[in-house]
C-alpha cells in the first residue's frame, strides 16, 4: 500500500513512474510512509522501486547512470527509515520481530504503465530474451544496494517468471527472493497461465525463498494458497489488495468495490490455516490494515 499512503500524504502519482516518481520529487514522503508501516507492525517494508526502471528514468531525460543511482536510492530510503525507527526504539528488532527491506521489482507491464501487469499481454515484447534484457541491469543494481530481500511482484505470466529465474542464476544473485503472482479468477494468473505451472517454476529455483500472491482480491486467496501448496514446500506469502478493481483506461482504482479493513482481516486466520507464512497488504491497503493483521496474527500465534 505504499502508493496509497503517498497519495494520502499529498503526492501526485499521475505519472508513468507512479510511486517511483517520489524517489525524485519527495523521498521524505517515502521515508515517512515506510516508518508508518514499521510502526504499524510491518516486518518487511518494500521499496518504491516497483515501477522504477532504468528505461523509465531514461524516458524522463535521465542518463543510465542517474537511473541506476535512483534505483539505489530507493533501497537507501528504506534503510534510512528502518534506522530511524530503531534509533527511536532500539529494542524493537529481535529475531522474532525482524525489520527487513525488500527491493521491489515490478513486471515489464508495470513499466508500460498501461495496466498490462493485470493482463500479462506484452504483444511482440513477450519473448524470454527481451524480458531478461529489460530486467537484467535493474536486478543487478538493486542487489548491489544490499536489500535483505528481493521481491518480484505482480508477476502476470509464466514467461516473466522464467526470465527472473534465469536472471537470478546468470547474475549470481545471492540475496533471498520471493515470487508473487496476481490472479483475477482464483485459479490462474492474470494472463491465463496456470498458477500451478508458474509456482513450479519458482519452486525449482533454489534462489527463490518464498512463493505467493499479491495485488489480488482477498476472496480469491484461499483457493490460490491451496493451489500453490500442491507444488511447493517453500513458505507461501500473500498480500492482497483491498479487493477494489483497477481501471487501466482511467488509471485509477474503482472505489466501493473492495472490502473494509475489518473484512480484510477476517480472512487472516483462514489464510494461516491454509498455510500462508507471510501476510500483508498491497494496493489500497494502509498501515491500519497492517496493524489489524498484526493483531490478528498475534492472537493466532501467541508469543511464547
Amino acid at each position: 500500500g505504499l502508493a496509497t499512503e503517498l497519495e494520502a500524504h499529498g503526492a501526485d502519482l499521475n505519472d508513468p513512474l507512479w510511486s517511483a516518481k517520489c524517489i525524485l520529487s519527495s523521498p521524505h514522503l517515502i521515508r515517512k510512509v515506510h516508518l508508518d508501516y514499521i510502526e504499524a507492525g510491518a516486518n518487511i517494508i518494500i521499496t518504491a522501486s516497483y515501477q522504477a526502471t532504468i528505461q523509465g528514468f531514461e524516458s524522463k531525460g535521465f542518463s543510465k547512470e542517474q537511473g541506476e543511482n535512483l534505483l539505489t536510492k530507493s533501497v537507501e530510503i528504506a534503510h534510512e527509515a528502518r534506522e530511524m525507527f530503531l534509533k527511536q526504539h532500539p529494542d524493537q528488532s529481535t529475531p522474532l520481530r525482524p525489520i527487513l527491506v525488500a527491493a521491489s521489482i515490478g513486471s515489464y507491464g508495470a513499466y508500460l504503465a498501461d495496466g498490462s501487469e493485470y493482463s500479462g499481454d506484452y504483444g511482440e515484447a513477450g519473448t524470454l530474451e527481451f524480458l531478461k534484457d529489460f530486467h537484467r541491469r535493474r536486478l543487478q543494481v538493486l542487489a548491489e544496494a544490499r536489500p535483505d530481500l528481493i521481491a518480484f511482484e505482480t508477476i502476470p505470466n509464466k514467461l516473466e517468471a522464467q526470465a527472473y529465474v534465469e536472471l537470478l542464476e546468470e547474475c549470481n544473485i545471492n540475496i533471498p527472493s520471493w515470487f508473487s503472482f496476481n490472479s483475477k479468477d482464483g485459479v490462474n494468473v492474470v494472463s491465463g497461465d496456470s498458477l500451478i505451472e508458474c509456482a513450479k517454476i519458482a519452486n525449482e529455483c533454489a534462489k527463490v525463498g518464498a512463493v505467493g500472491i499479491n495485488c489480488t482480491p482477498p476472496r480469491f486467496i484461499h483457493s490460490l494458497i491451496l493451489s500453490i501448496r500442491k507444488v511447493t514446500d517453500k513458505p507461501i506469502l500473500i498480500y492482497p489488495n483491498s479487493g477494489e478493481r483497477y481501471d487501466a483506461e482511467r488509471k485509477e482504482w474503482v472505489e466501493s468495490t473492495g472490502v473494509s479493513d475489518g473484512d480484510f482481516v477476517s480472512y487472516v486466520s483462514e489464510w494461516c490455516k491454509d498455510g500462508a507464512a507471510l501476510i500483508g497488504g498491497c494496493c489500497r491497503t494502509t498501515p491500519n490494515t497492517i496493524r489489524a493483521i498484526s493483531r490478528s496474527l498475534n492472537q493466532y500465534y501467541p508469543a511464547p
